[in-house]
């Protein structure tokens, strides 16, 4: 995330509370370009596939970052993937937290659409 995480919690509260965030995050993203999309005539699905992406890139992008570096990364020295794990919170529970973003990221997006969708019936 892309603000300082140290107030969160440990294991699942923390994926939790990463999901919930990157629901919002979402669900902002989403309405953001579906007001936008309307006025320029995108389709329900360019709204879709460019919220989700944008949301993930925003919600979960320095987890994912740090969950693939740790996995792939090529470390130099002890001294230096213990400095770079001081620099991650809750380096236990990665993988969980960037799955909980994940699946709060398409959650958020589907309610947006969910809510815009309805309002375009009730326009009709």
């Amino acid at each position: 995330m892309f603000f300082d995480q140290s107030w969160m919690g440990y294991g699942y509260v923390g994926s939790l509370e990463a999901g919930a965030i990157a629901l919002v995050i979402a669900l902002l993203v989403y309405t953001v370009l579906h007001l936008f999309g309307r006025t320029q005539g995108w389709s329900q699905a360019v709204e879709i596939g460019w919220a989700t992406l944008i949301a993930m890139v925003l919600a979960s992008g320095n987890d994912l970052w740090n969950l693939v570096y740790f996995n792939y990364g090529r470390v130099q020295s002890l001294q230096l993937l213990r400095v770079r794990l001081a620099e991650v919170h809750d380096p236990d529970n990665l993988g969980g937290r960037v799955v909980a973003e994940f699946i709060g990221v398409c959650i958020g997006v589907y309610l947006g659409w969910l809510v815009a969708s309805r309002r375009r019936r009730q326009s009709d």
